[in-house]
């Protein structure tokens, strides 16, 4: 048992590495935002398809859930054409900074769309928040277009999330995704055949760019996925937590080593990204501590 929540562990900030790893992929990748979300959602829809044909999963899904993955699709179709073109116009670390700060802004509209209350340490830590964001924007108004692009992406990733959150534990979380990339790839040939983009060039693309979208395809998305579903069976969600939290650590530092100077950032930045780190991690630490109280004074109230 023990060997098993060690390796779990592992393979699962493995698989935390390969999330931050994605927008390095993205940047390395020299297609265009569009184009790049298409092959990666067609590709990975493909192979998350491939593993539940060959597992002889049901495809079948109730009509709510049918409209879950179609909402689903659609936010995540946009979050990633969003995320990509935020590390087109600008680089990984900005993009991956503003996007850690997704899990906090999830936990400030928790009460919303799940009616509960407001908690005091929430509010505190989404202002530490706010101030981390005004830190890695800073005075430069370079990569303000990518600061605006991954905001978008970022909220985009929260509803998709709090969509998730609801109707997750109702269905095959693995057929689920399935829709939601068939649904996201769907929505990304319409707007790239309003475009008029499927031209013989768009399919001519590099060997070093097929390579890139392959291991972006299968291994970050349909690979990824269903690893990161299974490990989860063997953690605690501290563990889970902490380790999601380390994606931006994992992918700002891949993005230093193998851009160097480009992705270079003046000092605020990194303190910046500190504030961020420091209020989500504290914010899942505080809340784990609350929810654990709250099972042990249920245990006590049975006895």
């Amino acid at each position: 048992m023990q060997k098993d929540k060690l390796r779990s562990t592992l393979h699962f900030h493995f698989i935390v590495f390969i999330f931050g790893f994605t927008a390095v992929l993205g940047a390395l990748i020299s297609i265009s935002a569009i184009p790049l979300v298409w092959y990666r959602m067609t590709l990975g829809t493909f192979g998350l398809g491939l593993v539940l044909w060959l597992t002889k999963h049901s495809f079948r899904v109730s009509k709510t859930i049918a409209w879950v993955a179609i909402l689903s699709g659609v936010l995540i179709a946009f979050h990633w054409i969003t995320f990509f073109s935020a590390v087109k116009v600008s680089n990984v670390s900005i993009t991956l900074s503003v996007l850690s700060s997704g899990a906090f802004l999830t936990s400030l509209l928790e009460p919303i769309f799940y009616k509960r209350k407001i908690v005091g340490y929430e509010v505190f830590f989404g202002l530490l928040v706010i101030v981390g964001l005004v830190l890695v924007l800073g005075k430069d108004t370079t990569h303000l277009m990518g600061f605006l692009y991954a905001g978008i992406a970022t909220v985009l990733a929260v509803f998709f999330t709090l969509v998730n959150g609801k109707f997750v534990n109702k269905t095959n979380p693995y057929v689920l995704s399935f829709y939601e990339l068939l649904v996201g790839a769907l929505v990304v040939t319409i707007l790239l055949a309003f475009e008029g983009q499927f031209t013989s060039s768009f399919f001519t693309i590099s060997n070093k760019d097929l390579f890139w979208l392959s291991i972006l395809a299968f291994g970050c998305t349909s690979y990824a996925f269903v690893v990161s579903v299974v490990v989860m069976r063997h953690l605690t969600p501290y563990s889970i937590m902490l380790g999601i939290n380390m994606e931006p650590v994992y992918g700002i530092a891949l993005a230093y080593v193998i851009f160097g100077e480009k992705e270079a950032m003046p000092t605020q930045f990194y303190v910046g990204v500190i504030c961020i780190i420091l209020a989500v991690v504290s914010n899942a630490i505080l809340k784990l501590r609350r929810t654990k109280k709250a099972k042990q004074s249920l245990t006590q109230n049975a006895k």
